[in-house]
């Protein structure tokens, strides 16, 4: 059970904290011989995160779905989500052997790591300048197109829409919460993905899985108030410093395989 409740945790930080979930994934499985969780598993932790997201922005979805009917600006923001939307789903369609291919490179995750951080330096420098509210259709494409890189396993999905968002101009705030709605398809499309694939797929315990998704639930809802506490204040520069770490050490190793 010790088991679950790690995975829980790990998923739910790393999933919303700026350094990667996929690429934490890839470096265990290539530096500590960690296994796949498998896709019960996945889909488990996947929905954790996700009531995570759901819960902590509870009061910004309910506001856009009161305003569909009768607000402008609601369902303005509603189609600039779908928007945001098309590129992760054209990529993961399109690309998705060639994700899978990337989980086996390590310089390839190390590489991805390294534009992590450089993506997270520019996030901080961008946050002294931001001074829009109001998100914009070039917004949308520019941190969905993030979204989309971040499928490749090193390069963090809440780092690379968050900067991308800042260096749009938009406030930490605008750019956090855009990125974080924007992440609740890509979260739910990855767990029915998971859920789907996992029929078949031998038994685990459900206590198992119950603790894992809570675990991920509990733990991804801190890492959010923790990122957002910090991205108010400008203090990316911890994050980006691991992720140059991980990056070096992802180089390192695969530098050193055959």
């Amino acid at each position: 059970m010790i088991r679950y409740a790690l995975l829980g945790l790990v998923q739910g930080l790393t999933e919303f904290l700026p350094v990667s979930s996929s690429g934490h994934l890839a470096l265990g499985q290539a530096l500590l011989g960690v296994e796949s969780p498998g896709l019960a598993l996945e889909a488990a932790v996947h929905l954790g995160t996700l009531g995570a997201v759901l819960l902590y922005f509870g009061q910004d979805l309910l506001a856009l779905a009161r305003g569909l009917v009768t607000d402008r600006a609601a369902r303005r923001y509603v189609l600039l989500l779908a928007l945001g939307t098309v590129p992760v789903a054209l990529v993961g369609l399109l690309l998705g052997d060639v994700l899978e291919e990337a989980f086996a490179s390590l310089r390839a995750v190390g590489g991805a790591f390294l534009g992590t951080s450089l993506l997270l330096v520019l996030g901080t420098w961008a946050t002294r300048r931001a001074r829009r509210e109001t998100v914009t259709a070039g917004d949308a494409g520019a941190v969905g197109v993030a979204q989309a890189l971040a499928l490749l396993p090193g390069v963090s999905r809440s780092g690379a829409t968050v900067a991308a968002g800042l260096l749009r101009g938009l406030t930490p705030d605008a750019a956090a919460r855009f990125s974080f709605l924007l992440a609740i398809p890509a979260i739910g499309g990855a767990s029915a993905l998971a859920l789907a694939r996992a029929v078949g797929e031998p038994g685990l315990p459900s206590a198992g899985l119950a603790l894992a998704g809570g675990c991920a639930f509990g733990s991804g809802f801190v890492a959010i108030r923790v990122f957002l506490s910090l991205l108010r204040r400008g203090t990316l520069w911890p994050f980006a410093a691991y992720c140059l770490l991980a990056g070096v050490t992802a180089l390192a190793w695969g530098g050193a395989t055959p």
